[in-house]
């Protein structure tokens, strides 16, 4: 975790991480080690994962890798980037991404299905709880 911490807090190797995804999407990249330019990198890092289409619950803010207050949240987001990564060419990491399934149903079909009775819907016929004593009657 330490090691982890300390290779990612500047900024610059999510920034070439980002490059190397979509080769000059960051055009600067700050080598200073002053916490506003670290914050700068790690805050272009952010915006491009979620132009690559990393969804906004699996990012990051930037003071959890800065100050150290949630690594998880940071491994999420690689994770989740990585998953992104056959978009641009590149060997993608974890689970295949489902595609969409969209259907497009005519007006006729859409009819059609409203004239369908399921028998899934059940019947308000046949079995009630009339004349069923269960245990002792109440007593008053």
């Amino acid at each position: 975790m330490d090691n982890f911490f300390e290779v990612l807090k500047d900024g610059v190797l999510l920034c070439k991480l980002a490059n190397c995804l979509q080769p000059g999407v960051i055009k600067k990249i700050n080598e200073s080690k002053m916490a506003f330019k670290c914050m700068e990198n790690i805050s272009a890092f952010l915006e491009c994962a979620k132009n690559f289409g990393v969804p906004t619950q699996e990012t990051f803010q930037s003071v959890d890798l800065w100050e150290r207050q949630n690594l998880n949240s940071v491994v999420i987001c690689l994770q989740s980037l990585g998953r992104k990564a056959h978009h641009f060419g590149k060997p993608s990491i974890g689970p295949k991404e489902a595609d969409k399934n969209v259907r497009h149903f005519t007006e006729e079909q859409l009819r059609a299905g409203q004239n369908v009775i399921s028998l899934q819907y059940g019947s308000n016929k046949g079995a009630n709880q009339s004349g069923i004593n269960f245990g002792n009657t109440r007593h008053m």
